[in-house]
């Protein structure tokens, strides 16, 4: 079963025929007061574009789509995106799930909403009436901009001192130029996206930025707006269009679910994976408290760090096996609280866990 979002709603609901891999039914399943939208999607290594094996497919799984061809890839999210977003046109408040999640029955399903339940319910108190918007912006007409650049003093000088003698310009002096070109273009760069982000920001719940896709843009940014002020927002989209005129050409694409604050991820925590990390730090009995995995971490991070033990053959790579069993643990202890928030259990690490934890949390 392939997971979309989880909808504030235990209302039984179907969506049609809108499904991540082709055209199957989207539908929910509820616990309690929440529910998660899901369909019943094949499994599909990424990787091989072949159906998963059956011992992967018993346990809930964080497809990865680091390996999968870009095009197949990109119509997958379109999928995805697109029933998260029909959901939200029909007037739900939807927490979208992470590309790629998939559990293996309605019972992992509703083990998954119960784990989760405490922090999806704490997330839908911050999004019941915001939206999400994201705007790009890209450099207008690029020549004008170098042409602008050209009449930097600094730059103007130099340039004027190689036309004396145009044959003596070395490839070093161009370089030299083209990298004063470069260093100014990219404040300007930095000016331009920090006067986007302060003027939005000011009609905004939350911000932001992402990575920069190619030389042309200049801002790539996702903003958290309360319902009431979206007409606010886009006056000042209308106001930053017009004063920078020519120069950028804007591009805004919403309402949105709250894909960059709220996106949900699944972490299956494997008890193989737990025993190592409790060994790693030399975790022999019971933890009963963050501050005392806290201190086994400590104790181990000082007796391996490469600063402090510069003779010490493979100081590099054992405290970077330090901090990855950290991880574990501290996310193995935060999924013990969410199946636990009023804990009648004598310990968050114990010696004897029986299944794989599973941790619920938002997408860092």
């Amino acid at each position: 079963m392939y997971i979309y979002g989880i909808l504030n709603s235990d209302k039984e609901l179907f969506f049609g025929p809108h499904g991540v891999t082709a055209c199957e039914e989207v539908y929910t399943v509820s616990y309690r007061d929440i529910s998660a939208v899901v369909s019943d999607s094949e499994m599909v290594d990424t990787s091989t574009s072949l159906s998963i094996d059956p011992e992967r497919a018993k346990r809930v799984e964080q497809v990865d789509y680091m390996h999968m061809r870009k095009d197949a890839l990109a119509m997958l999210l379109v999928r995805h995106q697109k029933a998260i977003e029909k959901i939200m046109s029909l007037g739900h408040t939807i927490i979208p799930m992470r590309l790629g999640t998939f559990a293996k029955d309605e019972a992992e399903i509703k083990h998954i909403l119960a784990c989760g339940h405490t922090v999806i319910k704490d997330i839908f108190g911050k999004i019941s009436n915001v939206i999400e918007t994201d705007i790009t912006a890209t450099w207008g007409d690029f020549n004008s901009i170098l042409k602008e650049i050209g009449k930097d003093e600094e730059i103007k000088k130099i340039k004027e001192r190689l036309l004396i003698n145009p044959k003596a310009v070395t490839v070093d002096d161009q370089m030299k130029i083209g990298l004063m070109v470069k260093k100014v273009l990219e404040s300007k760069r930095e000016g331009y996206a920090k006067e986007i982000q302060d003027t939005l920001k000011s009609v905004s719940q939350d911000f932001k930025a992402h990575e920069l896709m190619d030389d042309k843009m200049v801002a790539n940014m996702a903003f958290l707006i309360n319902k009431a002020r979206h007409k606010d927002f886009e006056v000042k989209v209308d106001g930053l269009n017009t004063e920078f005129n020519e120069k950028l050409n804007f591009r805004c694409v919403g309402p949105l679910p709250p894909y960059s604050f709220y996106t949900l991820e699944i972490k299956t925590l494997k008890n193989e994976e737990i025993d190592w990390a409790k060994k790693r730090l030399g975790i022999l009995n019971d933890i009963t408290s963050k501050n005392e995995l806290k201190k086994a971490y400590q104790r181990q991070a000082l007796s391996t760090h490469p600063d402090r033990n510069p003779n010490m053959p493979y100081a590099e790579k054992e405290f970077d096996e330090v901090n990855k069993a950290y991880k574990i643990l501290a996310d193995y202890c935060a999924a013990n609280e969410q199946a636990n928030p009023v804990r009648d259990e004598k310990s968050l690490i114990g010696t004897n866990q029986k299944e794989n934890a599973i941790l619920v949390k938002v997408r860092e």
